[in-house]
């Protein structure tokens, strides 16, 4: 249940009858709002590993796409982070895409992807990532109208396919969030996310090991067993944890620190409606909800030195909890609910009118 799952819910909360078409279902990661849906799995499914190993068959999803039969349905909203888009449609019915991101490992972030994965992976990549951009591009004609999770993702859409989309903010239940008293704040910073190496949390730890400050590290991935390596005496690398857990951090750290580049970024208005500020790379979707020294302060290059600076100036600012509360609450999930059934409505009737020419 990340970000784009949670993008799901809030979907499935909208259209209660919608079936649901995905390559892999695995019921016990997911929410009971959707597996109350009927859903609907590609052949992916059935492969080998399917469930872990999902991405690993990337070659074969945009044929898999191809094969689902959508003809009965008359509105179909596509998800989009990796080829999702790509389905087939009838004629007749009007296709939304809500893009969270033009697949990064073919187009933004493709020779960081390159760069860190192993040798057959970088002999495969060159000529997969040529036919993926060919069928990515081509594929974006077939959506109607476009949505995207931020500004950021908005111009991918536009450099990459030449098309406009609406920037609606993805859901955040901030209302799971609360601040607590300043007097139970503990001396401690977080840096809460998955760790692979785009996020970079390396940069995060080496900075706090050289302050010789307080870390505390919550997250799974490939970078975990490095991380744990190269964490100080004042660096905690707690790994994937509960809600619970996740959710007193966040109201009980000094500030998050978000080294990444993210087209959206959740984990900063999460941290916000729990009342703490945000240090953050000053790229991405970041911009777009953190607000420069009022409830949180950027830094402009992902260096060390840049983040060691960023907490200095942190430290001299004196931010207002309920500030940071009012920014996240502007992200909420029933903020995200209205947005988006404007949008579809005005879809629809767009697709009415053209009918009717």
């Amino acid at each position: 249940m990340r970000g784009g799952e949670k993008v799901l819910e809030a979907l499935c909360r909208m259209y209660p009858c919608a079936d649901i078409f995905t390559h892999v279902y695995d019921a016990s990661a997911v929410s009971d709002v959707i597996k109350q849906h009927k859903i609907h799995t590609t052949f992916i499914d059935r492969l080998p590993g399917a469930k872990k190993l999902y991405k690993k068959y990337l070659p074969l999803m945009p044929m898999a796409l191809e094969q689902m039969d959508l003809n009965e349905y008359d509105l179909v909203i596509s998800s989009e982070s990796g080829p999702a888009k790509g389905i087939i449609p009838s004629p007749a019915a009007l296709h939304v895409c809500y893009c969270h991101s033009p697949m990064r490992y073919i187009w933004n972030m493709y020779n960081r992807y390159y760069d860190s994965s192993g040798l057959m992976t970088r002999l495969m990549m060159p000529p997969l990532a040529h036919y993926l951009r060919t069928w990515d591009v081509a594929t974006a004609n077939r959506v109607d109208h476009f949505a995207a999770n931020s500004a950021t993702v908005s111009q991918r859409i536009k450099s990459y396919y030449r098309r406009d989309a609406e920037i609606i903010h993805p859901p955040v239940d901030t209302a799971a969030f609360h601040p607590i008293p300043s007097s139970e704040v503990g001396d401690h910073y977080l840096m809460v996310g998955e760790l692979v190496s785009y996020k970079r949390p390396d940069l995060a730890v080496e900075a706090f090991n050289l302050m010789k400050a307080k870390l505390v590290v919550i997250g799974g991935g490939e970078m975990l067993d490095r991380m744990r390596r190269i964490a100080g005496p004042t660096v905690t690398i707690m790994g994937p944890q509960p809600f619970d857990v996740l959710k007193e951090q966040y109201s009980r750290c000094k500030a998050l620190i978000f080294p990444g580049e993210e087209d959206f970024g959740i984990v900063p208005v999460e941290a916000m409606a729990s009342g703490r500020p945000v240090i953050a790379f000053g790229r991405g979707g970041a911009t777009e909800t953190v607000v420069a020294d009022k409830t949180g302060v950027f830094f402009d290059i992902q260096t060390i030195e840049a983040i060691i600076d960023a907490v200095e100036r942190l430290e001299q600012i004196d931010f207002n909890p309920a500030d940071a509360v009012a920014r996240a609450a502007e992200f909420r999930t029933d903020v995200f609910i209205r947005k988006f059934k404007t949008f579809v409505g005005k879809s629809i009737g767009e697709r009415a009118n053209v009918g009717h020419m």
